[in-house]
This record gives C-alpha cells, structure tokens and sequence, in this order.
C-alpha cells in the first residue's frame, strides 16, 4: 500500500506534467472503484486547466480552474505519465489526457482506489474534514502527540496511526519511528515520558522515507524499492506498485 513518502513522491512526480496544462478529454474504462467513478467526471474536467497539485494526508489534489480532483491511490494504486498514443494496459481504469499529447493514467488492479470531485474547499470534503495534523508539517511535534495520548489508554502505536490525530503513518512507518524513538509500540499512550515524545516528534518522514525506511523510486517500471531494518535484523528489500 502507498504510504505517505510514496504519495508525496508520486506528487513530486506527475506535478511538472500536470501543472498549467489543460486537460483536454477524460477517459473512463472501468468506474468500479472502491467508489464508482462519478458519471458526470469527464464533462465537469473538460477543458479545464491545472493550477496545482498538492496534497492532504494520502490523497493527491489536483487543482484546477473550478474545482478540485481528489485522488486516493487504494492498495495498489499509481499514476503513470505516459504518451497518450501508448496502448493502456488493463487495469488503467481512468485517464486525463492532456493538451500536450500526454496522459496521465490511473493504474488500480485490487481497485481500492479512488477519484473524486468537488467545486468547494477540498478541506471540506467529507474525506478530509476530519484529518489530523500532517507529520511534516513545521508545527507538528511531540508535544502534538503527548496532547493526544494524554488522555487514552490504547497502545501508542494506534495512537499514532490514527489519522484523527496524525495522517498518513502506516504500519511500517509507524513501527520505524517507534523503533528509531526506543518506544514499545504497545505502550500505552497515556504512559510514556515528555522526553520519549518529543524524541519519536523530531522523526520526519519525506519523500525519500523516514530513519532507515529508504525508497528508491524507479518511474520505469512504475516501482518502489523500500529497505527497512525493524521487521527483520539484516534488512529486506521489498518491492511494491506505488507510482
């Protein structure tokens, strides 16, 4: 599953391409997501040209002119850049394609994935309104997390994976960070100093992963290479779809 370091990679990735371009037709091929693909998508983005793309936890924003794309990548999701002549393969259900003779396909075999529209603020959207504080952003810290903890009896790393309080940590990032703070992931919340706090804080994930979770892009094949240390005493290299 793509986790936050690989959606914001993913971002990082497809935004020289889509920013300021016009989208000139939306294709449809299969609109069973994990929510159908609304109907009407193709006619409210026709046209239109893009402003932005940015991000909320794991969900990609596509800005455009009027209105807002909301784009969650599921558990096997991916965008891909590619020639809008390039024959698509299966599982490419929906597909932008651009002013510039490109397109920007939205690849989903497990299907978990999904997109979205709206006109208002996306922050708004019932998909986001009730998200926590983003993990890479310079307010949070771990008095942020000591706040939230104070008060609950659940093992510290649920607190930490719940996206009320902290989007976008999944379980091996969740894991990682514990491990790199010295804190036991069953730990009650409620039970753990200021000073391990403020330490597990200072632990950032970014687009190239966080502590000794690495990703190593490789935008040929649409795959990730991810090293991690906590799950296994010698390393593993794991390889998933994640752009």
């Amino acid at each position: 599953m793509p986790e936050l370091p690989e959606v914001e990679t993913t971002r990082r990735g497809i935004e020289p391409h889509l920013q300021g371009r016009r989208i000139r037709e939306v294709l449809v091929r299969d609109s069973r997501l994990r929510w159908p693909v609304p109907a009407d998508l193709p006619a409210l983005l026709r046209g239109q040209q893009v402003s932005a793309v940015t991000r909320r936890a794991k969900y990609l924003l596509i800005a455009l002119e009027r209105g807002t794309v909301i784009v969650h990548l599921g558990m096997s999701g991916s965008l891909r850049v590619v020639s809008g002549n390039e024959a698509p393969r299966t599982h490419d259900h929906v597909e932008l394609q651009l002013d510039d003779g490109r397109a920007v396909r939205l690849h989903d075999p497990r299907r978990f994935g999904s997109i979205h529209f709206t006109l208002g603020d996306p922050a708004k959207h019932r998909l986001l309104i009730g998200l926590g504080i983003e993990p890479l952003s310079p307010v949070f810290d771990g008095a942020v997390l000591r706040r939230a903890g104070s008060a609950r009896r659940a093992a510290v790393k649920t607190l930490i994976m719940d996206a009320r309080v902290v989007v976008g940590v999944g379980n091996i990032y969740a894991s990682e960070s514990l491990y790199l703070a010295g804190i036991h992931p069953a730990r009650s919340s409620a039970r753990i100093a200021a000073e391990r706090y403020a330490r597990l804080g200072k632990i950032k994930a970014g687009p190239k992963g966080i502590g000794n979770v690495t990703i190593y892009p490789n935008p040929g094949s649409g795959l990730f290479n991810i090293r991690f240390h906590d799950m296994v005493n010698s390393g593993v290299n794991v390889r998933f779809q994640a752009i």
